[in-house]
């Protein structure tokens, strides 16, 4: 079992770890942080394959355990993460513009938008948006109903463009 465990951990690194990174980086904006976030994703993924029940595909079942690995450590990083902010001017981390390309789906704009969004409409954006994750597998990964998932990205999304807007990123169309 260990090894079939071990072969599959590694088929799935190699198919969903670029994936994954980009995800949690969008959630903690520190390219540092989300390598390591990733990395532990993968471990926890080791240690409790045995739980993978094989009623949601590997990657919703990853990012799952990614979202969970996260949202751990922004809750134990709260408070220093806001007294960063504080005294940064509220500047947003960001990884260097070589990263920004290897990142195609994270433009500047929108990056600094979401990290100004509330966690909850960042987390789905991201997964609904940006990952393409079905409704089904979003609420799966957030463990949140699908009609929580569907009504947060329905506020979510004029949130962001709100955002987006006082930034001049987007300019307002006339109806």
């Amino acid at each position: 079992m260990s090894n079939y465990r071990e072969n599959e951990i590694e088929e799935w690194y190699t198919l969903y770890h670029q994936t994954i990174f980009k995800f949690v980086i969008l959630m903690v904006k520190d390219y540092q942080q989300a390598e390591d976030l990733t990395h532990e994703t993968f471990v926890r993924a080791y240690k409790f394959h045995h739980t993978f029940k094989r009623d949601s595909s590997p990657k919703t079942w990853l990012f799952s355990v990614a979202h969970n690995v996260t949202v751990d450590y922004m809750r134990k990083h709260k408070p220093i993460r806001l007294f960063k902010e504080v005294f940064t001017l509220k500047k947003e981390i960001v990884p260097s513009p070589e990263h920004f390309l290897r990142i195609k789906e994270n433009s500047n704009e929108l990056y600094s938008a979401l990290g100004r969004l509330k966690e909850t409409y960042r987390e789905v954006i991201i997964l609904r948006k940006i990952k393409g994750f079905s409704i089904a597998e979003t609420s799966v990964i957030l463990n949140w109903s699908e009609s929580k998932v569907k009504s947060t990205l329905n506020r979510a999304m004029p949130a962001l463009e709100e955002e987006l807007l006082k930034e001049g990123y987007i300019h307002e169309q006339t109806k």
